[in-house]
């Protein structure tokens, strides 16, 4: 079964670990020996969103039905951290959703709050450290939908959608949109952010955008 989902290495207080986010199962790697250090399993069959680490823990999500998760794990965990039936958390995993996660856009951790963009357009917020939700709002004009994923910069949120249009949300436990700002082109790839400047390319084109000086 495919993964699109790129292997995330990070360092750790327990060393690096290298994650994984593949069929059925999340694993991770000690990346000097190829040790499996745990897994993950009851994940979607098809996966596509990178592993992120943010504030000490790995965030990984899938958007394939029915499992649809979010787990958020700690980097010292050991072995099969596969939840029971019913449970959210144990030794290894902090705290989990399902039919939460995204299909394609990967989450975005940003001022301890994790956002999560679904591709039609629902926009989740929670506490990174508890699982707690902050909000769930539909965004404006969805249209074609959500394929890149949300960058953050200077206290706000972009999302980049199929139709062309940049929203950009304030980050915070309240949600409020900004603004729209039509690119005129298909967007797909997730902007890139560096020195004040944001890279967005589109289906023809590649944009730079920010203040001249």
């Amino acid at each position: 079964m495919p993964s699109w989902g790129t292997p995330t290495v990070a360092t750790t207080a327990a060393g690096p670990v290298l994650v994984t986010n593949a069929a059925n199962f999340v694993r991770a790697y000690d990346p000097r020996t190829g040790k499996e250090l745990w897994r993950v399993g009851k994940s979607s069959k098809i996966t596509a969103p990178t592993p992120i680490y943010a504030d000490g823990v790995f965030v990984i999500a899938s958007g394939r039905a029915p499992e649809k998760p979010i787990f958020v794990v700690r980097p010292e965990a050991t072995g099969d951290v596969t939840l029971e039936a019913n449970q959210t958390s144990n030794a290894g995993v902090i705290w989990s959703k399902t039919a939460r996660g995204p299909y394609m856009p990967t989450p975005l951790a940003y001022n301890g709050v994790l956002y999560v963009l679904a591709n039609n357009g629902l926009f989740d917020a929670y506490n990174l450290k508890t699982g707690e939700e902050v909000y769930r709002q539909r965004l404006p004009n969805v249209g074609s939908g959500f394929s890149a994923s949300p960058v953050a910069a200077d206290g706000k949120i972009y999302l980049s959608s199929e139709d062309g249009d940049i929203l950009v949300v304030k980050a915070g436990a309240e949600f409020a949109h900004i603004a729209t700002n039509p690119m005129g082109e298909l967007l797909m790839a997730t902007p890139a952010l560096s020195q004040g400047v944001m890279y967005v390319r589109s289906s023809t084109g590649l944009f730079a955008v920010g203040q001249k000086k």
